[in-house]
């Protein structure tokens, strides 16, 4: 049986799904303000700081409390510190029959680093 590295989860990922910049999740809710946006980071991550207006939804528990939070046509696009988490969250989603979803590349790091608002 082939082994994989969680690199290799994570690129496999990355390459069945949408990434958007921080800079284009910023303007991607501007225009689309029904856009959903998760965090998928735990808990301790979450109360040092978010993206204002997300919804906490930790990636251990993702799959079985998604569909209480967002439908399956909502936009959505998750975040976690770096980018590698939401990949695997975005892909999940996916499979799921979550027809409008992204990862935000970089993550809550790079949403900062980009000026983008922060609560908490």
């Amino acid at each position: 049986m082939l082994m994989k590295t969680a690199t290799d989860l994570i690129d496999e990922a990355k390459a069945r799904i949408t990434e958007v910049t921080p800079q284009q999740t910023m303007r991607i809710c501007s225009e689309h303000p029904s856009t959903v946006l998760i965090d998928c980071r735990e808990a301790n991550e979450w109360n040092l700081g978010r993206v204002p207006g997300a919804t906490f939804l930790p990636r251990g528990t993702l799959e079985t409390n998604i569909e209480a939070v967002v439908s399956r046509e909502q936009k959505v696009i998750i975040y976690c510190a770096s980018g590698n988490r939401s990949a695997l969250a975005a892909d999940t989603l996916q499979q799921m029959g979550y027809v409008d979803v992204a990862s935000m590349s970089g993550g809550f790091r790079g949403w900062a680093e980009a000026g983008g608002d922060i609560d908490g």
